[in-house]
């Protein structure tokens, strides 16, 4: 009788164990497992250099959003973000690709604008700016290419 009560107590303690890491898991991996309140729209760079999917969306440094999918169309990148519901953007919104720091992550900052019709799911953002691409300054650099 007091085994099989040991074994219960570590067999919840294990579960609870497992459930308490999923959590973490799911926290740190910042996944929406429920829904999630979001919207897409998307928007076209001339390079999407370093971005990669689930990658940070930010206005005025708070993040807002999560890159879904880049993926390329003719001779630009399409990279399509998912939104949070609250965060309203409108028809001159301006996209730019940023990096943090020197040799840091790259993500795209968001100009929501404040004029023209709010930006419905699956619209584009018209206005882009990609991101500065380190690896050819150095190099232009290094030739001799600079103006």
């Amino acid at each position: 009788m007091e085994k099989a009560k040991l074994e219960l107590v570590v067999g919840a303690f294990v579960l609870l164990g497992i459930a308490c890491l999923g959590y973490l898991s799911i926290k740190l991996g910042k996944l929406e497992v429920i829904g999630g309140h979001l919207y897409e729209v998307q928007a076209e760079f001339t390079s999407a250099t370093g971005l990669k999917p689930g990658a940070s969306v930010e206005i005025a440094g708070v993040e807002v959003g999560r890159i879904k999918t880049i993926k390329l169309k003719e001779d630009q990148a399409l990279v399509t973000m998912a939104i949070h519901d609250d965060v309203k953007l409108y028809t001159d919104t301006i996209a730019s690709i940023k990096t943090r720091g020197i040799i840091g992550d790259k993500f795209v900052t968001v100009s929501p604008g404040g004029g023209g019709e709010p930006l419905k799911a699956g619209e584009k953002i018209r206005d882009t700016e990609a991101g500065l691409d380190l690896e050819e300054l150095v190099s232009q650099y290094i030739h001799g290419k600079v103006n």
